[in-house]
């Protein structure tokens, strides 16, 4: 009884710790095993047979690819747009010293802390007035993706700024290099994994917007706003293909990223 009682004293925080990620994959596994389900009905949600129908025919449900597709192309153009801008304003931010820098440190902030439903409404208010309230679509979900994903992007490559050792860009300087030497050798490389994080961040917040998206798309139809249309009929179970897709996509690229640099350390 004792030696179980230290075991488990010495293993609290990993079982805690498991079970945590087990309350947090459980809908992914849900969702990954019901894209092989072969539903009684549309209505119902229950796994009545195994069927590899739904990976084999994903397009079949009507607008379905189309509305992935419109999503992925939102998602890739505003990602790189805020990527740019907000490594850019990260970097001014960091690295330099100007009149209202805190007032614009605030002022960043303000769209993550605010609530969807009210960006989203503002937004509408913006497009309504600046008359573009006949031309809602692609184009009014793209500037208001970029305009959220900017914030995380801020943020995020600003934390990876501000924890860089300004010493090895001094010692670039001791040896000769200039200023665009020493950014493109020594501080790009070390910001690139902030940046990509951002980029990853950005693009996983387009991917899964529904509320902004909803109130300033017009005709355009996303695949969060087809997920909840589809909802109110009967969900086609090639909705968890596609969320499954993703998900399988998200994993590979932390695997591969978390593998290359395993062997970059190696043949350091």
């Amino acid at each position: 009884m004792t030696r179980a009682r230290r075991w488990l004293g010495g293993h609290a925080v990993m079982i805690f710790a498991l079970f945590v990620l087990l309350y947090m994959f459980t809908p992914i596994f849900v969702v990954a095993l019901m894209s092989f389900n072969d539903p009684a009905s549309r209505l119902g949600y229950d796994f009545d047979g195994f069927t590899i129908d739904n990976w084999t025919h994903v397009c079949d449900p009507y607008q379905l690819c189309s509305s992935v597709t419109t999503s992925l192309k939102i998602g890739l153009l505003a990602t790189g747009l805020a990527t740019l801008l907000g490594t850019l304003m990260a970097f001014a931010m960091v690295r330099h010293h100007f009149r209202g820098r805190s007032t614009a440190n605030l002022l960043i902030f303000l769209p993550m802390a605010s609530p969807e439903i009210v960006l989203g409404a503002s937004l509408l208010a913006l497009f309504v007035n600046a008359n573009f309230a006949g031309q809602l679509g692609f184009w009014t979900i793209f500037i208001a993706h970029v305009m959220f994903c900017l914030s995380f992007v801020v943020i995020t490559v600003k934390a990876r700024l501000v924890g860089l050792d300004p010493s090895l860009e001094q010692a670039a300087a001791d040896l000769y290099a200039n200023e665009w030497q020493t950014f493109i050798r020594i501080t790009l490389p070390l910001v690139v994994p902030g940046i990509v994080s951002a980029a990853l961040l950005s693009f996983s917040l387009s991917f899964d917007d529904f509320i902004i998206t909803n109130l300033n798309a017009g005709q355009t139809v996303t695949f969060p706003m087809y997920v909840w249309g589809a909802a109110q009929r009967g969900i086609p179970m090639q909705v968890n293909v596609i969320g499954t897709i993703m998900f399988l996509l998200a994993l590979s690229l932390v695997l591969g990223s978390g593998a290359l640099r395993r062997v970059r350390g190696r043949t350091a």
